[in-house]
């Protein structure tokens, strides 16, 4: 079956369709500054375009990626009926979804309900939901959650140290993110090793812009770095990670802030930007700014891979030892410098490090020696193939082949 997989943000939309059978992609592309001024990068085996396009809203960018994907000269199917599902990449699903559903109507109900715990994704995914109903309203639609891997978390890793009553009355617990990556990783990570993913322990550092880490034992989530919102964690591009609370107050009574105030400092000012002093919340132009020796761009880049190595250790506690690590996303697939100083902290976990392998630009490939005691991987994510797979599971299930 021919998947269209769709990412909705605030002001982009990307999407991808995908061979169920062969995985292969057949067309990508993203739609971008939606409501601003438009642009639409479309590729396939036989074409490359980027163009400005009018996009007042997402309805209209899924009229332009429609109308691309049926075109005689540039589309690959001749109408809408050959895409048999639309999967979607959903954010937030709180506790009620499990894993991967039908959109329907209670499900957009469940959805919105959760748009206080990620105010910036679910919006965004439920106009992209709703952009795709209008105009293909007889399509198979599946909701994939960013959070359902992580469910399988237990109330000793998920619950905080606050009174129960919150959790009860308002849901106040871990929920992880980017459980699509982690699931997609720590699948292909057993799979490249030959292991049974029941039977093996696994740490995935998604490091990017946005960064988490997640301890997978046995094929389930048991502990996820990114908390009740994506803000707790790992320090990040723009986001601080944790945090003492108690600071939070003293800067906001020393700056005279509110609170929608400091949590903007929190989202946008702090992380890798804030530490290098405003100079980059992107690792390479830290890295080349490290290399001119700006002391300040390294200590951004130093602390982030000290608070990646402190997790890991912490992981593989928890699981009571690791099997595999292994890096992945922006940072993590492309800076073999962070990795190196990452496993530099973990010595004691037997690891060692190919020097070569480490360097080496592939979509899987391991990277410590043979003589490690723990694997060390770099493998590519690839949330949407992910996507797709479980929409044409969900798919199957209600009959459609």
């Amino acid at each position: 079956m021919r998947i269209l997989v769709i990412n909705s943000g605030s002001s982009s939309l990307k999407f991808q369709v995908i061979d169920s059978e062969s995985e292969q992609v057949l067309a990508k592309g993203v739609c971008e500054r939606i409501g601003i001024d438009g642009v639409f990068t479309y590729k396939t085996d036989r074409i490359s375009i980027k163009e400005p396009v009018v996009m007042e809203n997402h309805t209209q960018a899924v009229h332009t990626l429609l109308d691309t994907l049926v075109d005689s000269e540039k589309g690959i199917i001749s109408d809408f009926g050959e895409i048999d599902v639309i999967g979607h990449r959903l954010v937030h699903g709180g506790e009620k979804f499990t894993g991967s559903v039908v959109v329907t109507d209670e499900v957009i109900q469940a959805m919105t309900e959760c748009n206080d715990l990620a105010p910036l994704h679910n919006p965004a995914n439920l106009i992209g939901v709703d952009a795709c109903r209008k105009l293909m309203p007889d399509t198979l639609m599946v909701g994939v959650f960013d959070t359902a891997f992580n469910q399988s978390m237990e109330p000793k890793a998920y619950l905080y140290g606050l009174p129960y009553r919150y959790y009860e009355k308002y849901k106040i617990r871990r929920y992880g993110f980017h459980g699509i990556s982690h699931k997609y990783v720590s699948q292909r990570a057993a799979e490249f090793m030959g292991q049974d993913l029941r039977q093996v322990k696994t740490i995935v550092c998604h490091l990017g812009n946005g960064a988490s880490i997640s301890a997978v034992k046995y094929g389930k989530v048991i502990d996820n770095s990114m908390g009740f919102t994506p803000l707790e964690g790992l320090v990040m591009g723009t986001r601080c990670g944790d945090v003492d609370p108690g600071a939070l107050e003293f800067l906001a009574k020393k700056e005279n802030l509110d609170f929608p105030q400091v949590m903007a400092i929190l989202n946008q000012e702090s992380g890798v930007l804030g530490i290098s002093k405003n100079y980059s919340s992107d690792f390479r132009e830290l890295k080349d700014a490290e290399i001119k020796y700006n002391e300040k761009a390294a200590l951004a880049r130093e602390i982030f891979a000290y608070k990646v190595a402190k997790y890991v250790g912490s992981y593989a506690a928890a699981m009571n030892g690791v099997d595999n690590i292994v890096f992945t996303a922006g940072v993590g697939e492309n800076d073999s410098d962070i990795r190196e100083e990452i496993c530099s902290y973990l010595e004691f976990l037997g690891i060692t490090l190919d020097e070569l392998k480490n360097r080496e630009q592939s979509e899987a490939v391991r990277i410590s020696e043979g003589t490690s005691k723990v694997n060390v991987l770099v493998i590519r994510t690839n949330e949407e193939l992910e996507i797709a797979r479980e929409a044409a599971e969900v798919a199957r299930q209600n009959g459609v082949k």
